[in-house]
């Protein structure tokens, strides 16, 4: 038989658990637990289950400077790069996204010469599961379809970069 006293310890925590929750409103993206608020702003009450509101943090805003980790100030909080290394990096992205062109279109003759105008070869296992066959020209078009759509995002990309020597050799 259990104490009576146990048994009562455990009624007063719920208890005070149960008052110790108070009523919580929502109004738009805020929440309250006053209701002269809540009422005034038209706010709705929530329920089932605790509410977690974790405060957003601050941006500065403009005008105020921010300082770089090696101590110095900048006003528009974008660090200044000399023009020989834009340059530089602006010839490493050209010459990085010239690559990508090259694998990217690579794929797509690979994906195109297997794909075989809609009508790939079958495989072993297709001869006797059409629908595995049916699976494979889709996912074939579906890869032909992408990478094309990669190969316009890769040359939108390049035509964003400024001119430069290595473009002319294009």
């Amino acid at each position: 038989m259990k104490p009576l006293w146990l048994l009562g310890g455990v009624l007063w925590v719920l208890a005070a658990s149960a008052q110790a929750q108070e009523p919580i409103y929502r109004c738009g993206n805020e929440y309250t637990n006053t209701r002269p608020d809540a009422k005034a702003k038209g706010c709705k009450l929530v329920e089932g289950g605790n509410i977690t509101v974790v405060p957003a943090t601050r941006q500065p805003r403009n005008g105020a400077t921010k300082t770089n980790p090696g101590g110095s100030a900048s006003s528009n909080g974008a660090a200044q790069v000399s023009a020989s290394e834009q340059k530089a990096r602006d010839s490493d992205a050209r010459l990085i996204l010239q690559e990508e062109l090259k694998k990217t279109g690579a794929r797509l003759q690979a994906i195109k010469a297997e794909y075989n105008n809609g009508e790939p070869e079958k495989r072993a296992e297709e001869t006797r599961n059409h629908q595995k066959y049916l699976d494979r020209v889709a996912e074939l078009k579906a890869s032909m379809t992408r990478a094309e759509s990669d190969l316009a995002s890769i040359r939108r990309e390049l035509g964003r970069l400024p001119a430069s020597g290595a473009a002319a050799a294009q």
